[in-house]
């Protein structure tokens, strides 16, 4: 099984080109979703700052006003759109990508912090696509405005329209848009998955196969056994739905007792997830049999523990933040943790491009890294302290486009050059 792993690990990057027809892609310098163009956390952009000189990157600009939150951001053309809490409500707001100056901002739902710890605001990055957005608020409000004007085109409630449930700390599902179609992850007995039209907010189908309680991951989109399909994560499964109707193609137990957050990754017929609160990793490989499939366990192990900072795949690695082992480069067919690296840098998200990762750590005091991609070792080659941070941990994933790094920390989102020019 493992020669014929390595064989699929090492054509995924030609099948995720292949794959990728019918997502969310944009112009090559856009990032118009959650972990970027095809939910990767990858950019594809090129040409820029292998090293970063002392005290980093320049600081191109910085905006206040986005209200609070964990949001980060989604660009797509002349536009950036996020969301976050401002008094008795949030708010998603579009800022002008050249500098930052405010378009236009229109309510979303309720403000403050679903559950314990006091996590106020939005956990949702917006989804641009075409001249729509698509938000999710924290407590289950789902909205599309215009993109140029913020005018509210229609709205749902994801519990009260659908029948789901609101896990302890709040929906956070970034919106998936697919062809026509927007889809997201309600939960509950009447389907857990729901495909709305995207202009009209009209259902199109429910996975009513596929019932369990909404968890804090998002859909990822992809095709596994000829059939385009879309995978998710919740507290007690891991699945495929049928992006046609929202069938259930397969199902595999996996029990996470408090928080599946992390975004599934999706190499060939290889589906690797892993969670936080003693969890860790599994790898499935999925196959399909006549009009069947199924999804066979290859390994589970605790080498990668990732609470919210994402996973990303490049080649034959996966690279995350593993709590308690610290930066963690895992070979993906195996499970093997390659190197581990607990003191250089904390807790935090991550982002690939052009050859190189950047961390950002989550805590007050925290930087942000950038290393080299490599098997052999965490090889750093710079770091800065952003500037006006709270006094929160910044959770928002960092974003790359256009040359350009966007850091958001609550109210605030500093864009930093990532090109001589």
């Amino acid at each position: 099984m493992q020669q014929n792993l390595s064989f699929m690990l090492r054509l995924a990057s030609l099948a995720l080109a292949i794959l990728a027809t019918g997502q969310l892609q944009g112009a090559p310098a856009d990032w118009p979703q959650f972990r970027g163009p095809q939910r990767v956390g990858k950019s594809t952009e090129t040409g820029l700052l292998k090293a970063w000189p002392h005290g980093g990157p320049k600081l191109e600009w910085t905006t206040h006003g986005l209200g609070g939150g964990y949001a980060s951001v989604s660009i797509a053309g002349d536009v950036i759109v996020t969301a976050g809490d401002r008094g008795e409500a949030n708010y998603v707001t579009a800022i002008r990508r050249s500098d930052g100056q405010p378009l236009w901002s229109s309510k979303l739902g309720q403000s403050g912090a679903p559950g314990w710890g006091g996590f106020a605001g939005p956990r949702c990055t917006p989804t641009v696509a075409g001249d729509l957005v698509f938000a999710i608020g924290q407590f289950g409000e789902f909205a599309c405005f215009d993109a140029k004007s913020g005018k509210e085109v229609w709205r749902k409630t994801l519990v009260a329209d659908f029948g789901g449930s609101r896990p302890d700390w709040g929906l956070s599902e970034s919106p998936l848009v697919d062809g026509e179609n927007v889809i997201c992850t309600p939960g509950g007995a009447q389907g857990a998955i729901v495909a709305l039209n995207q202009r009209t907010g009209a259902v199109v189908w429910r996975s009513q196969e596929f019932t369990d309680e909404a968890a804090y991951s998002s859909l990822v989109p992809t095709v596994l056994g000829g059939i385009r399909q879309y995978v998710q994560l919740t507290h007690a499964s891991v699945v495929g739905v049928s992006a046609k109707d929202g069938k259930l193609l397969w199902q595999a137990p996996r029990k996470e007792k408090t928080a599946a957050i992390t975004t599934p990754v999706v190499q060939g017929d290889l589906v690797y997830i892993t969670s936080f609160y003693g969890a860790g990793c599994n790898l499935f490989k999925v196959t399909k049999s006549g009009d069947s499939f199924s999804a066979e366990q290859v390994y589970a192990n605790k080498e990668m523990s990732n609470h919210h900072g994402g996973v990303i795949a490049v080649g034959d690695y996966v690279y995350g933040y593993s709590d308690g082992k610290g930066w963690v480069c895992q070979e993906l067919a195996t499970g093997k943790a390659v190197w581990q690296e607990k003191g250089k840098l904390g807790k935090g998200a991550i982002a690939f491009a052009d050859g190189c990762f950047y961390l950002r750590q989550e805590d007050k005091s925290g930087p942000v890294a950038l290393i080299e991609t490599s098997a052999a070792g965490y090889k750093e080659v710079g770091r800065f302290d952003p500037r006006d941070r709270s006094d929160k941990n910044s959770w928002a994933h960092p974003v790359i486009a256009g040359g350009r790094l966007y850091l958001r920390d609550q109210d605030v989102l500093l864009c930093y050059l990532l090109k001589n020019l």
